[in-house]
C-alpha cells in the first residue's frame, strides 16, 4: 500500500482540484504545487508549497523550467526499499513524493484555434508534465499517479480505505502511459 504523505499537484484542467486538495489537506498530506494550480489551491484556503520554495530554485525561462529538478524527480523515482536509493535521498535531502496529479497543457485545443500563432502552439508543448507523469508511472510501486481528474475519486476512496494498493497504482500508471504515448 502506498501511504500518501506528500503530493505534487500541477494541472491545466482544474476540475475537482479544490475538493481533492481539501481532502488531501484533511488527510495531513503535504501539497506541492505550481503556478495556477498553486493559486487555485491557496485561493481556496488549502495550504500548498510552491515548487520553487520546495526545490530552492526559481521558475526560470518564462516557466519553461520549473519542475525539472533532482529534488522533484528523485522523490518521484526513488525505489524506497533499496538502501542505495534511501541513502541518496538522505544525502541530498530528497523526500519521497507519493502522489502526482498532473494533466497536460491543452495542446490539441490550442492548435485547433483558427488564430493560433506558431509561437503559442510551441509554448503549449508540455515538457515537465509528461516527465513527471512518466517518472511517477515508472515508480508505480511507490508513487501513485493521476492524469485524469475523474480518477481523484478512486484515490480518495483508496486513501480512505487505508492506502493506494499496488493494483490501483499500476492501473493509474497504465492510464498515464497510454495518455503520454
Amino acid at each position: 500500500m502506498i501511504q500518501i504523505k506528500r503530493a505534487l499537484l500541477s494541472v491545466s484542467d482544474k476540475s475537482g482540484l479544490t475538493d481533492f486538495g481539501k481532502f488531501l489537506h484533511e488527510q495531513g498530506v503535504e501539497i506541492l504545487s505550481t503556478g495556477g494550480t498553486l493559486g487555485a489551491l491557496q485561493g481556496a484556503g488549502i495550504p500548498a508549497i510552491a515548487i520553487e520554495d520546495y526545490t530552492g530554485f526559481p521558475e526560470i525561462m518564462d516557466g519553461r523550467v520549473k519542475t525539472l529538478h533532482p529534488r522533484i524527480h528523485g522523490g518521484l523515482l526513488a525505489l524506497e526499499d533499496r538502501p542505495a536509493h534511501k541513502e541518496a535521498m538522505q544525502q541530498h535531502d530528497i523526500p519521497g513524493i507519493d502522489l502526482v496529479c498532473v494533466n497536460l497543457y491543452p495542446f490539441a485545443a490550442t492548435i485547433a484555434k483558427p488564430d493560433v500563432t506558431f509561437e503559442d502552439a510551441i509554448e503549449n508543448i508540455d515538457i515537465g508534465g509528461p516527465t513527471m507523469l512518466r517518472a511517477a508511472a515508472k515508480n508505480y510501486g511507490f508513487t501513485a499517479v493521476v492524469c485524469d481528474p475523474a480518477d481523484y475519486t478512486l484515490v480518495r476512496e483508496a486513501m480512505s480505505a487505508g492506502g493506494v494498493s499496488r493494483e490501483l497504482s499500476l492501473s493509474l500508471a497504465r492510464k498515464v502511459c497510454n495518455h503520454t504515448a
